[in-house]
């Protein structure tokens, strides 16, 4: 990769690959993130105050329960592949000797940039279908948004060109991360909207007339990462999912009949509560099949080798 220009360099900023224009953004709401992070307010200050859900879902700190559990290795470098706006960026920098963050949108980068004070991260704005880096990394992470992957590579094998990009970019022993939803998570199925579409059974259904964005079940995002050469996997099980996880399970440590799990919320929009998902999540452990109808998932992979 090329030497950041001058004046990004100070900040850490690379707009090499930036093309002038930002194909993705929450829309004017993320000015008052701009503001709210420029002007260095405090975070719990604003939660109580302002609920619209893309300030809960960027600045929420609840947001780093998903991984600040994991024993990174201090030593390794991170790629984060769609930093939003760092909700994730400072915990990485904070676990690894150098993280480089790619964010498509300069105004997040920006976010970002005035979030993460540190000297062991670099942003990268652009289409990281664009980009090359001289170094491989320890961990690439796909954290909501491996969903996306037909709006951003138009090609016949949208997945096969996403990975092998990854693969590139992968040390041969390193780790990729994945968080998603399960498209066959009983909040679904009890009513609540897709995240995506905003409407109800789209999931389900396989998203009929959707273009672009889909989720996917265990057993697919399974075959999908095995057909990639990652045939090493670890399922993790975030509760209520993956964005504001408030517990963690694991095949080795599962809920159990008597575990309480509340109905989980649903906080940009109203939805259905079409049975009590309480109740329903205890007959699916009684049966064992609490993995296939968890609603997140949260997946390290591997290329072989145990997993560590």
């Amino acid at each position: 990769m090329n030497d950041m220009p001058e004046q990004d360099q100070a900040k850490n900023l690379n707009l090499e690959f930036y093309t002038g224009q930002d194909a993705y953004s929450d829309g004017a709401i993320e000015e008052d993130l701009l503001q709210i992070v420029q002007n260095h307010v405090n975070v719990h200050e604003v939660l109580t105050k302002d609920h619209r859900w893309p300030i809960l879902y960027h600045l929420s700190p609840q947001r780093r329960n998903l991984l600040e559990w994991y024993p990174f290795k201090p030593t390794a470098s991170l790629l984060e592949i769609g930093a939003g706006c760092g909700a994730l960026t400072g915990l990485f920098c904070e676990k690894v000797k150098h993280v480089t963050a790619i964010e498509l949108s300069k105004r997040r980068a920006t976010i970002i940039q005035e979030r993460c004070h540190t000297e062991n991260l670099e942003i990268v704005v652009g289409n990281f279908q664009d980009m090359t880096f001289k170094k491989r990394f320890d961990y690439v992470t796909l954290i909501g948004v491996l969903e996306y992957t037909k709006r951003f590579f138009t090609s016949r094998q949208p997945y096969h060109d996403l990975f092998a990009k990854i693969q590139t970019w992968l040390k041969p022993q390193g780790t990729l991360v994945i968080a998603l939803e399960n498209k066959l998570g009983l909040k679904y199925f009890a009513g609540a909207p897709e995240d995506h579409t905003g409407a109800i059974f789209k999931g389900i259904e396989g998203y009929p007339g959707v273009d672009g964005i889909e989720t996917f079940g265990k057993h697919e995002i399974t075959e999908l990462l095995q057909q990639h050469r990652f045939t090493n996997l670890k399922f993790y099980y975030p509760y209520p999912d993956y964005k504001l996880p408030i517990e963690l399970y694991s095949d080795e440590y599962l809920p159990t009949p008597a575990t309480v799990l509340f109905e989980a919320p649903n906080y940009d929009t109203d939805r259905y509560q079409l049975f009590r998902e309480q109740l329903a999540f205890g007959q699916i452990i009684r049966n064992r099949q609490f993995d296939l109808f968890a609603n997140s998932y949260l997946i390290f992979a591997k290329q072989g080798g145990p997993q560590q």
